[in-house]
């Protein structure tokens, strides 16, 4: 990672939906990411800001949707969405109050 890169950069916010909180019994978190960041980077971010050993982590480019406001048309944001599976034994403590 860059050295003026700093974890908070890259991890923008966990997303706390339905389904991501089912993958929590498996150690499967969903985090956004910043939209440059590759996968290698939100690895490193994430090892070092939760101090976990990620197993496996997938990364997905998430689209805006078209909305309408009145008559004027537009999109809703596009964002990166990282789905990362921890090595047994790791948890992120942040999580456990959700479940």
């Amino acid at each position: 990672m860059a050295s003026n890169i700093t974890p908070h950069d890259v991890i923008i916010r966990p997303l706390i939906t339905e389904k991501a909180l089912a993958g929590i019994q498996n150690s499967t978190y969903t985090f956004e990411v910043d939209i440059r960041m590759n996968k290698f980077q939100v690895r490193d971010a994430i090892e070092k800001l939760y101090n976990v050993e990620i197993e496996d982590i997938r990364i997905m480019n998430c689209k805006g949707k078209p909305k309408k406001y009145g008559i004027s048309e537009g999109y809703t944001r596009s964002y990166k969405k990282a789905i990362v599976k921890l090595k047994e034994g790791f948890k992120i403590q942040e999580f456990e109050g959700l479940i």
